[in-house]
This record gives C-alpha cells, structure tokens and sequence, in this order.
C-alpha cells in the first residue's frame, strides 16, 4: 500500500513537472535561400512602404515609391533592411532574457528510497520506504545581486541597440555623401579645354600661338579628362557603398534618383548647441551611458563573488516508513568554506570592475576629443566654404563681364571661353569644399549623437519601441 502510494505520488508530480516545460522547434537557417531574399530587396518593396509610413518622419510620402530619396528616407529604409540593427536586437533580447535567468530560484530536489529486510521480525513488514525534499536556500542576497548583474547588462544591450541605430544613420549620411555628384563641373571644364587647345592649335597652325602654350592646354585638357574619369568611378563605388549602408543590393539604386538636398544646407557654427547643450549630449550619448552600465554590472559582479564566499544552506525534510514505524526526518547541510573563500573569482571580478572603469574613462576620453575635433574642423571648413562661395561669385561676374566684351567685340572667343572655364573650376572647387563641410558636420554630429543638419528634425526610434 505504501508503495502504491509513494509510486502514484512520483508519478503525479512527474506530469506537473512536464505540463510546464518549454518545447524545442527547430528553425534552420538556408544560405541559398537568405541569399536570395538579399539580392531581390528593393526599394518599392510594399513592406517598407508600411515600414515608412508608420514612422514620424515617414507619415507624408503619399506617393510610392518617391520620386527621389534623401537622406532621412535612405535612413529608414536603412533601420527596414540593415542586418546590424537584427544583430544588435537579438543582443538585447538575450541580455533581457539573462535577467529571467538570474531571477531563477533552485528547484528542490526530492530522493525516495525503499528497502527490503532480509530477516525481518514476525508481523512486522519487511520494506523500509522513505521520500525527503532537498531545499537549497541562498544566502547572502546572491538572487537580488544575480538580479541587478543581469539587469545592468541588459541597460548595456539596449543602449547598444540605439547606438547601432545611429550607426547605421552614420553610415548611410557618410556614403550618400560620398556619393555627392561631382562630374558636371568637371565634365564642363573638359569640353571648355577641348575648345581652347582646338582653338590655340589653330593659332599654332597659323603662326599666333607659341608651342609651349598648346602643350599647357592639352595638359590641361588631359588632367581635367582623367579627373572626370576617377569622379565617375568614384561616384559608380561609393554608390554601391551607399546600397550596402542601406542594406541593398548596389542593383537596388540603378535608376533611382537620389536627392543630395540635406548637403545644401549647413548650419552657421554660432548655431551650433552652446557649451552646455554639448556637455549634456556627451552625458547623454548611449556609447557612453553602455559603458557605464557595463560598470554597475561589474559592481553587481564583484558583491555577487563576495556573498559567494557564504555558503548555501540545504535543508531536507523527510518523510520514512521503517518496517511499519513512521519517522519524520529532518537534514542540514552547507559546504564547509575550510579550504577555499571564493579568493581567486573575488579577485577577477575585482579586476573586471577596474577593466569596466576604465573602459568607461575611456569612451569618455573619446567623445569629448572626438567633439573638440570635429568642433574645430567644423569651424575652418565652414570657413573655407564661405571663400569658396566669395571666389565663385567674383569669378561669375568676371565671367559676365568678359562674355559682355565678347558680345561687344572687346575680347576675343578664348578669352571668353577661358573665363567660363574658371568658372567650372570655381563651381568644382566650391562642390569640394562642400563635401568637406558636410564630412565635418558628419563628424560634429557622431560626436553629439545628434542631427544638426538640414534634417535635424528627422529622430531615430528603436525598433523594439515602436
């Protein structure tokens, strides 16, 4: 009768043990087929379009797929199709879960064990059955502790997740800059310098031109001829860097009129957030706030190896029929720390707390040269494109005034022609010191994780948020 009952008993508490236990699917990946599913991504894809148009900045593109895309549209579709920000997701959600597994109590432990007498007494049953529970207790406040460890790591994770997304914003805003079309005013200048060598070749053919400044024309002609060469391959690469910043195949971009209108405008540097504003986005920037969570988790760390020198109390209460007697039985045990204290992941965890600090001084270190750096060379290239602007405006006019005496017939046809190429040289030199700007804001604004651009306004969202 005992036995029937200690076996039905074991039995039941079997199948609750089971009825809440996780089920595995299995879910295996297909290269062939992931590679495939990259390559057909396109930008008319009706799953970014409900993507976009479900975000702020998104919410008034009306027409699909846009006529053109700038850089707060290349942006999103970037935070749509970007692999890193997956990555940086599933980060966060193993950091989450690691708090659930820290949270976890020990499951007790139930041992039953039965007996059979060889000689027993007369009308006394030969079976010694007996079932007892083994109840770890912790000590010394670990759980909270394992608790705060795992939490600290999960702050860390998310706040990766959204330096991932500014990351991917970074990249995007530095290839499309890249990408900056330059090959006009260089295609100009070349067509400008076939016309005067034709012209001076003329004139050496009849006696009015030296040979030496035919030979200064056609290098010209040459350098402007292999310039404009390396802008179109430049332009054609970083194209296909600008696709795989936004997650795409470089296929994805052919025929797309891409808009460059968040490079026309730039912030004066007195406009620029006061000494007190950039203090505060330094504070605030999610590398750094990442590494100081990494930091408290290091603290939790070194108080959870601390309280590991306690030992664990278990206690068994147990229950046992002996040869028909009922005994209540009643266990104690702890692991004896006679030999080893918990010294040596005492002194880890002590020296991972220095690591974690350290590592905070030094994003710290980082950010603030890295804003006194873009801060300066902001400065000078907003300079810099100011003359460049006053020297393409002085050359226009010099170029209006040479085509009036041309017309006029004050000048001659490679006087004219000579002006007007100055003019793309000047229009060339001010697109250079424009990318140079934007390269510089672009720098100004990774170091304040903070858009100052013509799409200030446009805000990065975690995707988790939303």
């Amino acid at each position: 009768m005992k036995q029937r009952f200690t076996a039905t008993f074991l039995l039941l508490a079997l199948l609750l043990a089971l009825a809440g236990c996780a089920s595995y699917t299995p879910e295996p990946l297909d290269p062939a087929a992931q590679q495939a599913a990259l390559q057909q991504r396109r930008l008319d894809d009706p799953g970014l379009h409900r993507y976009i148009r479900g975000t702020d900045a998104g919410g008034e593109t009306a027409a699909w797929p846009p006529a053109s895309w700038d850089l707060p549209l290349l942006t999103l579709t970037a935070l749509y199709y970007q692999p890193d920000i997956d990555r940086a997701g599933a980060r966060r959600l193993a950091a989450e879960a690691a708090v659930i597994s820290a949270g976890g109590r020990p499951n007790p432990t139930a041992d039953v064990s039965s007996e059979h007498s060889a000689n027993p007494p007369e009308d006394i049953s030969p079976w010694t059955n007996g079932i007892s529970l083994q109840l770890p207790i912790e000590t010394a406040g670990k759980r909270p502790l394992r608790i705060d460890t795992a939490q600290a790591r999960a702050r860390a994770a998310q706040l990766r997740e959204v330096d991932t997304l500014w990351q991917v914003r970074s990249r995007v805003r530095a290839t499309l800059l890249a990408s900056y079309p330059q090959e006009t005013a260089l295609q100009q200048q070349r067509d400008l310098q076939r016309q005067i060598t034709a012209i001076l070749q003329r004139r050496l053919d009849a006696g009015y031109a030296s040979r030496p400044e035919l030979t200064r024309a056609q290098l010209d002609l040459d350098s402007t001829t292999l310039s404009l060469g390396e802008a179109r391959k430049a332009r054609a690469e970083n194209l296909a860097h600008l696709a795989a910043a936004v997650g795409l195949p470089a296929a994805a971009l052919d025929d797309v009129q891409i808009s460059y209108d968040s490079f026309a405008r730039l912030p004066a540097p007195q406009t620029l957030p006061d000494a007190q504003a950039r203090q505060l986005a330094l504070l605030n920037r999610a590398d750094v706030l990442a590494a100081l969570a990494d930091y408290e988790a290091a603290q939790s760390d070194l108080q959870l190896e601390i309280a590991r020198q306690y030992p664990d109390l278990n206690i068994g209460p147990g229950y046992l029929w002996d040869q028909g007697e009922r005994k209540w039985t009643l266990d104690l045990s702890l692991l004896a720390p006679l030999l080893n204290r918990n010294r040596g992941p005492i002194a880890e965890a002590r020296a991972q707390r220095q690591v974690a600090a350290a590592a905070f001084l030094s994003a710290q270190a980082e950010a603030i040269a890295e804003l006194d750096t873009a801060l300066t060379g902001y400065r000078h290239a907003a300079q810099i494109l100011r003359d460049a602007e006053a020297l393409l405006q002085r050359q226009q006019h010099n170029e209006q005034a040479t085509g009036t005496a041309f017309r006029a017939g004050e000048a001659d046809r490679l006087d004219w022609l000579s002006a007007r190429y100055e003019t793309a040289a000047a229009e060339q030199a001010r697109t250079r010191a424009l990318i140079e700007a934007n390269r510089s804001l672009g720098q100004l604004e990774d170091a304040l994780r903070l858009p100052l651009g013509a799409d200030a306004s446009a805000a990065l969202s975690t995707p988790y948020a939303k």
